[in-house]
């Protein structure tokens, strides 16, 4: 006996057609998701204010900030728009977030005797207050930066620079601190406090940067 396929019923027709639409129709695009950045205020470790500046791009648009609490938005048709907020809509807005941040870097700079890894009376006094401040940051990273004057050689301050940090690396391990976690560095005379000429003496220049964080 000849077999007759069975006709497609109409439920099956608007299910294909159904199928159909879908695949022709392509979704909406998403909207851009939305971007702020805000340019916190910075100091120097002496508590001025540092000048900074971030830019911010999205697409084919970029802004500057250069301005303390200047703050970059980014809207849902994607432009980019700048305006000044302040600490207390920042608060606001961030409380949680500010609670959670790690505290800012802390420095303290110790200055050394001419041409010798050891440091001055007056530095030696402030050792205790070096390492309650490293103490004060649990698993914290502490650097230690050593610099020179111009006297001497370039080669010579080189190494006279990292012998400087090294001494004082040594001793945050001596009072407990992970060597992993100390990392000393030279710039021998490169990176000068106070600017001078070639082999003129500045105390200033002699010393070794430490930075907790």
């Amino acid at each position: 006996m000849k077999q007759v396929a069975a006709p497609i019923t109409s439920a099956w027709l608007v299910a294909l057609a159904g199928l159909t639409a879908g695949c022709s129709t392509p979704p909406p695009a998403p909207s851009p998701p939305k971007l702020r950045v805000v340019l916190l205020p910075q100091s120097d470790p002496d508590g001025q204010p540092r000048a900074t500046a971030v830019e911010v791009k999205s697409g084919d648009a970029s802004l500057v900030l250069n301005k303390p609490f200047a703050l970059a938005e980014r809207n849902d048709a994607g432009q980019l728009t700048q305006r000044i907020t302040t600490a207390d809509e920042l608060q606001a807005r961030y409380g949680a977030v500010f609670k959670i941040q790690p505290p800012s870097p802390e420095s303290l700079v110790l200055r050394f005797l001419p041409g010798t890894s050891k440091l001055t009376k007056e530095s030696e006094a402030e050792l205790p207050k070096l390492i309650q401040m490293a103490r004060a940051r649990a698993g914290g990273e502490i650097l230690v930066v050593g610099h020179t004057d111009r006297q001497g050689t370039v080669e010579a301050n080189d190494a006279l620079s990292l012998k400087r940090a090294q001494s004082i690396a040594d001793l945050l391990v001596e009072q407990g601190f992970s060597r992993e976690l100390v990392n000393a560095s030279g710039r021998g005379e490169r990176e000068p406090l106070v600017p001078t000429a070639d082999e003129v003496v500045e105390p200033r220049n002699r010393r070794a940067e430490v930075i907790v964080r």
